[in-house]
């Protein structure tokens, strides 16, 4: 039943795609495309009418949901199926308003993803924001991951325009297989490169109760400067999103000062290296969403970017499918934490046991290393040992609920629903 709701819910979508012919902006990765699919739609936003995938509505039901406008999957029930390809018929039928872009995040936790939804639409924009280890229980390599990824790229027509972070070489190495038009995104100046980030800083303020009022930088681009700031994040990394939104803002013909005013309105998600208070005046960073390798090493590096006066926690959950290349991987983070400087290193779960052993074997003290297997006991442990002035990242992949620790330090935990990652009643419910 399920894949007769699929071959007829793709069938009608590409109908209703070929009708209105919308600009296509796809977005894929390892890490940052929801961040990179938030960021171009509010610059986009600003001149067009624009429409974005809800939520991680970024599979093969999701994303023609939300080609067809309907922002709640009808799950099971097979009337609301009905009232659906109803819907579908009724934008093919007769004409109606529909976006002049849609800017869609493309998923892929397995070989043959990408291919699927690429039969649906064919992209004005392809994006790809970064290639690491992430689902290679399923795609067994990073090479696994850039060959799926990299099919956004291969099927963008000569016409259309691919955008490329430069500064990842996976990436770089994918945009040479496009006959497509070419925009490269990064941090390093060069010929290539024609969206540049320079003067990257944390931005203070003591209106803020946190103290830091985002990420500030700058934008080159033909000759131009452009100031960016990004509120209430933190990490480095951060850029990116805001890179491939001015790229993408080139591509389609928008002036930098649409960017600016774009990202300005931009709100962080839940989960996604979002400042927010914690108990006896600390600051959390709260990057509970999802984990991966290369996005743990860029937390960590934004937790030590802001240090002051207080301590370092870093709070890791489980990284998960990642296959044979788990253990190591663990234990790379745990080297790292120590390279960086972590103070305080807690692990949550069996699999970031191997967080805590890498850091052990490199010589983080035993005193500065703690293990828990479970979020409940994680998050008062840390209440208990945060004091004024520290700092505390909370990390781990969805299915190990790191924002329960969040909610357990948080200064408003009663604001948890607005503010954390899987508040709603189903996730709740969940153990």
């Amino acid at each position: 039943m399920k894949r007769l709701i699929i071959k007829i819910l793709h069938l009608l979508t590409r109908k209703v795609i070929k009708k209105y012919n919308p600009k296509v902006v796809a977005i894929t990765g390892s890490v940052g495309k929801t961040a990179a699919k938030e960021a171009v739609f509010c610059v986009l936003s600003k001149k067009l009418k624009a429409r974005r995938n809800v939520g991680n509505y970024n599979t093969e039901i999701g994303l023609p949901l939300t080609i067809l406008g309907v922002e709640n999957a009808p799950g099971k029930n097979p009337f609301a199926w009905i009232g659906i390809f109803m819907r579908a018929l009724g934008l093919i039928m007769s004409k109606h308003e529909y976006p002049q872009v849609l800017v869609l995040e493309m998923g892929a936790d397995k070989p043959g993803d990408i291919e699927e939804l690429l039969k649906i639409v064919t992209p004005t924009v392809g994006v790809i924001t970064a290639i690491s280890a992430t689902h290679t229980e399923t795609f067994k390599s990073v090479a696994g991951v850039a060959r799926e990824k990299g099919k956004v790229f291969r099927s963008v027509p000569k016409d259309g325009w691919i955008i490329a972070n430069h500064d990842d070489p996976e990436v770089a190495k994918l945009a040479q297989t496009s006959q497509a038009q070419k925009i490269f995104y990064g941090t390093k100046q060069s010929d290539e490169v024609g969206i540049c980030a320079s003067e990257i800083a944390v931005s203070m303020s003591s209106s803020n109760k946190t103290g830091i009022a985002g990420i500030s930088f700058k934008i080159h681009t033909n000759g131009t400067v452009t100031p960016i700031i990004l509120k209430d994040v933190l990490g480095e990394h951060q850029i990116y999103p805001a890179l491939a939104a001015a790229s993408v803002a080139q591509a389609l013909g928008l002036h930098m000062v649409d960017v600016a005013e774009g990202l300005q309105e931009l709100v962080p998600q839940p989960g996604r290296m979002r400042v927010l208070g914690g108990v006896k005046h600390t600051v959390i960073i709260d990057d509970t969403y999802n984990s991966s390798p290369m996005a743990v090493q860029r937390a960590i590096e934004a937790l030590v970017s802001v240090k002051d006066n207080g301590k370092t926690f870093a709070v890791l959950g489980d990284m998960l499918e990642l296959g044979s290349l788990s253990e190591d991987e663990h234990r790379k983070i745990g080297r790292f934490a120590l390279k960086a400087g972590i103070d305080v290193l807690i692990t949550v779960g069996e699999r970031a046991r191997d967080i805590a052993r890498g850091a052990r074997k490199v010589g983080m003290s035993q005193d500065s290393i703690f293990e828990f297997d479970t979020t409940d006991d994680a998050g008062r442990f840390v209440q208990r040992r945060m004091e004024e002035g520290d700092i505390v990242l909370v990390k781990g992949s969805q299915g190990i609920r790191m924002e329960r620790v969040v909610k357990e330090i948080m200064a408003q935990p009663q604001k948890a629903n607005k503010l954390l990652a899987r508040q709603s009643e189903d996730w709740l419910k969940r153990k």
